[in-house]
């Protein structure tokens, strides 16, 4: 009446066989990083830690606890977590905020303030995206560190007229008088 399955079925000492890959998951998985190879470098600092002091690193960094002093990875991602607060001068290369950030800010490639994250402080990087949700209070200069604003031209001053630049006024009527120096001439 019941045909049994005769299939062998995998024993606990057995792994079982990988299922076949479809060409479409084949696709999907080639598109995907391999995060076993871009593997970074990357430190946490946990929600019940506090550091008071310099904190310098040549990693990226995510900040969950508390820290005041002074900040600088200058090539890496410092990103302030949610639960981050921050009373520090910040330096790096990009700046995510999650977090809360009191001082300033500087980055020399973007600075990220996301949606309910908070920085009062200056902000100088090239790149600034502030999200709605997310608070600022305080300056952006975004000007590239590698060019220089052009200076604004040195206004000449202007001399008042001296005696010997103003027009003599015993002058002939058929010879017009010369304009002194720095006067326009024609109306």
């Amino acid at each position: 009446m019941w045909k049994r399955d005769e299939s062998p079925k995998p024993t606990a000492s057995q792994p079982p066989a990988p299922a076949p890959v479809t060409p479409s998951q084949a696709a999907w998985a080639a598109t995907q990083p391999d995060f076993r190879r871009i593997e970074r470098d990357m430190v946490n600092i946990g929600k019940s830690v506090v550091i008071k002091g310099e904190l310098n690193g040549s990693e990226d960094l995510t900040i969950e606890g508390h820290v005041e002093g002074r900040i600088e990875l200058r090539d890496h991602v410092l990103t302030i977590g949610p639960n981050g607060k921050i009373k520090a001068e910040l330096n790096a290369k990009a700046i995510v905020v999650l977090g809360e950030v009191i001082g300033n800010v500087t980055a020399t490639d973007k600075v990220d303030i996301r949606e309910n994250g908070s920085v009062e402080g200056d902000i100088t990087s090239p790149r600034v995206a502030i999200a709605e949700g997310a608070h600022f209070r305080g300056s952006v200069d975004m000007q590239n560190k590698g060019v220089k604003a052009a200076p604004a031209p040195a206004p000449r001053p202007v001399a008042a007229p001296s005696a010997d630049n103003r027009p003599q006024q015993a002058q002939s009527a058929s010879q017009p008088a010369a304009p002194a120096q720095g006067q326009r001439v024609g109306a």
